[in-house]
């Protein structure tokens, strides 16, 4: 008896031993797998554990989860991450964080310039911002075009963007267009500036310090009736952070065409850029293409015909 408690205790050490090494390098599959292993969980207890946070995931979900073969990504998806990491007594956050790393496969991607927590934060603090500005989910409008041009200045920081939409109102009464802007790591968003620069006045604007997230309200002088369509552009003047990597834009659903042109100071040169695309802040990206940069204009783009829901952006590296 004496053996078999000693191997007994072996084998749960080492099992200790392997959660904490995954937990700490990942990838989140290997994570997972060890943590219910470590836990000694079939994966029906583990479902059924979750069915009473509320959430519902499939055992053979789960099964890819720790295999590898697939990642969560939808909103419930999240939901269940977060429940598994009290469920299998994990450090909060412990797994979360793990999906914002590149996935085998994705050699040579990095993961985001900020982290997915602070993501995960933004994002209920732009919630909060869209709620104060009384912003319905449903803007009422459909973008058909929407050509964004980011500047980089010569200390390497994100100077500004200029948008400029073309949509089209599905819905009757429709006035008003809400953008919003996410700066890099420790910007000041109290310190930019919109401006509107054609067929629009810029109306009630807010925002988060910590997070660098601000929300501006776009007014246009006229209410448009469903079907009609309208152009409009403005900018935001940011320049209050350090060095800018990339730009991403998020889409919660299809629609028209986008273009993103970012353009570098002539004595700030990156030494490659990429393009690439993502399911989802929590997902690996993939699509990563190089990007021939022009050095007469000292710039590169991409364009998307029709964008589908999820991430598309450019990155780039410098010395």
């Amino acid at each position: 008896m004496p053996h078999a408690t000693q191997h007994a205790d072996v084998a749960v050490d080492v099992a200790t031993a392997e959660l904490d090494t995954a937990l700490r390098g990942g990838p989140f599959h290997v994570a997972l797998r060890a943590a219910i292993a470590a836990r000694g969980l079939p994966l029906q207890r583990v479902q059924h554990h979750l069915s009473r946070y509320g959430v519902k995931v499939g055992v053979t979900s789960l099964s890819y989860w720790q295999q590898g073969a697939r990642r969560p990504q939808r909103p419930e998806s999240l939901r269940a991450v977060r429940a598994l990491e009290e469920i299998l007594q994990l450090p909060e956050e412990s797994l979360i964080r793990l999906l914002a790393e590149p996935d085998e496969g994705t050699l040579g991607d990095r993961p985001s310039s900020r982290s997915y927590r602070s993501l995960v934060a933004a994002s209920g603090v732009l919630e909060r911002l869209l709620t104060e500005l009384e912003s319905p989910l449903d803007s009422g409008l459909h973008t058909l075009g929407h050509h964004e041009r980011i500047r980089i200045g010569a200390r390497r920081e994100l100077l500004g963007r200029e948008s400029h939409h073309i949509v089209r109102a599905h819905r009757d009464g429709v006035d008003r267009f809400v953008a919003v802007h996410h700066g890099d790591q420790g910007c000041a968003p109290e310190r930019m500036v919109v401006q509107a620069l054609e067929n629009c006045r810029t109306g009630r604007v807010r925002w988060h310090h910590d997070t660098g997230v601000l929300v501006a309200e776009l007014l246009f002088d006229t209410r448009l009736r469903s079907g009609d369509t309208f152009l409009f552009r403005y900018g935001i003047e940011d320049g209050t952070a350090g060095a800018s990597r990339e730009h991403v834009r998020e889409f919660g659903m299809a629609g028209g065409q986008y273009a993103l042109e970012v353009r570098f100071d002539e004595y700030a040169l990156p030494i490659r850029c990429h393009r690439f695309t993502q399911h989802s802040v929590a997902a690996p990206r993939s699509g990563r293409q190089e990007l021939a940069l022009s050095r007469r204009h000292r710039s590169v783009h991409l364009v998307e015909p029709r964008v589908r829901s999820g991430i598309v952006g450019i990155g780039w590296d410098w010395e």
